[in-house]
């Protein structure tokens, strides 16, 4: 089902299509690329409950992009990217279903105090691990359940409403984990392409999806995507986690006045 839009001229269509590439390459290189989709579908008419639900959709196909783009740093951690995506579907599915059984208010009032928190949390990652290593494997990272265990609810927020859940998860898998920052913004990807992915089917057959604008959105936001993965190759890793914490203390502050 098509939910009536005010105007669907070739303007709107042409600005959905580049916030559609907007979206695609900030969530590729940082997270939070919902920052510029979930405006723009607003902006040209579309409610707020159908504007997050048409936004799950649209997106998927960047996270694919960038997915593909950075699947080279994903060898040599295969059983872990398995492991993570199962738990993605499983918490970006009950995220949906908690969306649509709740409604969004209550949680856009805290989305602004998760983003802080999960900003927070990359900023202070280094001490944060010192300060957990007592609990940490011989490898230094911590074990799979407590991993999986974050991760899961990482991705029913996902599935909810999703702004800044890679923001969120980066953060987790820093935390977490010893790889370098381009392996983890590659898992990064396949996580939120997977709990992305499995709300977007979920919403698919709930009647809130425009589809038209979807569809567009997602063609640019997979270009943006594949463009976000092949440059977070030439990014300085101390630059890029400064641009991750700037920006999500920009989600919440967004978040905050809205």
């Amino acid at each position: 089902m098509l939910a009536p839009v005010a105007d669907l001229g070739t303007w709107t269509l042409l600005f959905a299509l580049l916030g559609g590439i907007a979206g695609g390459f900030v969530n590729s290189v940082a997270g939070g690329g919902t920052l510029v989709t979930f405006p723009v579908l607003t902006a040209i008419g579309i409610p707020s409950l159908d504007a997050n639900i048409t936004n799950a959709v649209a997106l998927s196909p960047g996270y694919a992009g960038g997915t593909l783009a950075q699947r080279r740093d994903l060898l040599g951690r295969r059983d872990l990217a398995r492991a993570l995506a199962v738990t993605s579907i499983a918490g970006g599915v009950t995220g949906g279903v908690l969306l649509l059984a709740t409604g969004p208010d209550l949680f856009e009032q805290v989305v602004p105090w998760l983003m802080f928190a999960a900003t927070a949390l990359m900023a202070l990652q280094r001490p944060l691990r010192r300060a957990t290593a007592g609990v940490r494997s011989d490898a230094g990272e911590m074990s799979r359940p407590i991993l999986l265990t974050a991760i899961f609810a990482a991705t029913v927020y996902g599935g909810y409403f999703g702004a800044g859940l890679g923001i969120v998860t980066i953060a987790i898998l820093g935390l977490m984990l010893t790889d370098a920052l381009t392996r983890l913004n590659a898992l990064k990807l396949l996580m939120s392409l997977c709990a992305n992915g499995a709300a977007a089917v979920f919403f698919a057959f709930t009647g809130h999806v425009h589809w038209l604008v979807a569809v567009l959105m997602g063609l640019g936001a997979w270009g943006g995507g594949w463009i976000g993965g092949r440059v977070v190759h030439h990014l300085h890793e101390g630059l890029f986690r400064l641009g991750v914490i700037v920006l999500g203390i920009a989600v919440g502050i967004a978040f905050l006045l809205t």
